[in-house]
């Protein structure tokens, strides 16, 4: 979407599809899912898990921590990431409450 469009919608319709559009690849989602089931911060092993190339992996990495769904830290050639509990909780507020606006009026044979 062009930038001068984005002002037509709201601060958390722009947030949302920002992170939609980053979550939309499913190596991004894989990486997520081996930091959830982790439950810790994680280093060097997701070259072995994925299966990706780490320059690949880096690049989802970046884009992740860019929307700040993730954070980590960078010393040397050693990288340290998780995810960022705060960024986690508000997402998860914001979609349960865009969830819950939908109160199915119609029975399913409706359209």
């Amino acid at each position: 979407m062009g930038i001068t469009k984005a002002n037509l919608f709201s601060k958390e319709q722009n947030e949302l599809a920002g992170i939609a559009k980053v979550l939309a690849h499913p190596a991004r989602i894989a990486i997520i899912e081996h930091l959830i089931k982790a439950n810790a911060c994680i280093n060097g092993d997701l070259v072995q898990e994925l299966g990706l190339a780490q320059a690949t992996i880096s690049q989802h990495l970046r884009e992740l921590k860019e929307i700040e769904i993730i954070r980590g830290t960078i010393e040397g050639s050693s990288m340290s990431y998780c995810i960022n509990t705060e960024k986690w909780n508000d997402l998860r507020k914001y979609i349960d409450v865009w969830f819950s606006k939908y109160d199915s009026p119609c029975s399913s044979d409706c359209c």
